[in-house]
Parts: C-alpha cells; sequence; structure tokens
C-alpha cells in the first residue's frame, strides 16, 4: 500500500526542554498538500511491560499486578510491572530487571508478545510486550523513592477491572487484550527461557 500520500517531513527542529526524564521538541513539518505545521513531542528512550502469570496452591492461574500512585493523574493504578529501557539494554533485559525490582519475582521463561505505541500523538515511546511464567518469589528492589504494592488476581478479575473503568491505563488494557487471545488459544507465544544477567550491574 502507497503511504507517502500521507507523510509528513521535518523542515525545522527545536528544543523546548530537557529534564531528567522528559525531552521534549517543537518541529516545523511539510505536510502531504505542500503547507506547513507545527508537531510538538517528547523523545522517550522506550519501555517494556510484562504479563507475569503465576500458578497458586490450587493450581490456578493468578497475575501479578501492582497498585501505584502515579501523580499527573492523581490516582493510584492497577497496572502491570513495567519501566523504561535503560541506554544500551536489550528489552529481554529490562524485562527481567524490571520484574525482579517491582516484584521480587523472577521467571524461567519469557515470551515476547508484542508492541504497543501508547501515546502516538505527543511521544516517541514504544513498549514491548512480554509474558512470564515460572515464577519464583523473593525480594524486591524498589529505587529510592518508589512506592508500590504487588498483589495478584485472576484474569477474569482483571477484565472485569477492565469492563468497570477500575483499569484505565492504557498499557494494561493492551495486556488484557493479548492476555485474552493467549488464554482463548486465538494469539501463539513462542517461549524461551531466560536469559542470565546480573540484576545487581
Amino acid at each position: 500500500m502507497d503511504k507517502r500520500h500521507l507523510i509528513e517531513h521535518q523542515l525545522t527542529s527545536k528544543e523546548l526542554f530537557k529534564g531528567d526524564f522528559l525531552h521534549a521538541f517543537r518541529d516545523t513539518v511539510r505536510l502531504p498538500d505542500g503547507a506547513s505545521a507545527s508537531r510538538e513531542f517528547v523523545l522517550h528512550p522506550g519501555a517494556v511491560m510484562i504479563i507475569p502469570m503465576l500458578i497458586d496452591v490450587q493450581g490456578q492461574l493468578q497475575l501479578v499486578l501492582e497498585r501505584q500512585f502515579r501523580y499527573p493523574v492523581a490516582q493510584v493504578m492497577i497496572e502491570f510491572p513495567a519501566g523504561k529501557l535503560d541506554p544500551g539494554e536489550a528489552s529481554q533485559s529490562c524485562a527481567q530487571r524490571e520484574l525482579l525490582e517491582e516484584t521480587g519475582y523472577q521467571a524461567e521463561q519469557w515470551a515476547l508478545a508484542g508492541r504497543l505505541h501508547p501515546v502516538i500523538s505527543y511521544s516517541t515511546e514504544v513498549i514491548d510486550i512480554w509474558f512470564a511464567r515460572g515464577l519464583t518469589a523473593g525480594e524486591s528492589q524498589l529505587d529510592a523513592g518508589e512506592f508500590l504494592e504487588v498483589f495478584t488476581a485472576s484474569p477474569a478479575q482483571l477484565l472485569e477491572w477492565c469492563r468497570d473503568g477500575q483499569v484505565t491505563d492504557g498499557k494494561t488494557l493492551t495486556a488484557a487484550l493479548w492476555l485474552q487471545n493467549v488464554l482463548a488459544g486465538s494469539w501463539q507465544l513462542q517461549w524461551q527461557s531466560a536469559v542470565s544477567i546480573d540484576i545487581a550491574g
């Protein structure tokens, strides 16, 4: 399919803000009809989200989730574990690190499900979606100033919370779509063994 009639081309770029995390720009672009327009956006290093699957003592599937206060929306949100990539960090290494740091769990097997662009209108952010299973519990390693509550819920509970508006985080809603289709057998995953990484490093 020819997409050239939709593409915008950068003419100029101006840095607006550079903080510890956010890096914002205002570009001038040439539109497909030849006119120009302004585009403001935020550069993002990329991130991962993990869907950790745990079998409880009754043999039932449970999901490892988090409750965390998110300052911009002033709400405690229900989310899957997630975090941004460090410079030069591989996606799976980041997923393993974030799962351990935030929840204390390590997983024997991992599967890369897909990719998510959560805010395409104003950010370059892309999130890789990982499934994890064969979990072993341990101690979390939260960053200074990071406060969250780790808990488990069944897939049915999560879907009810999505339906009822208790879960509104975009990445977690996308994860619920993936989970629903994987559990139904409609979408397949390619599982692989965990890659050994130096979490402390």
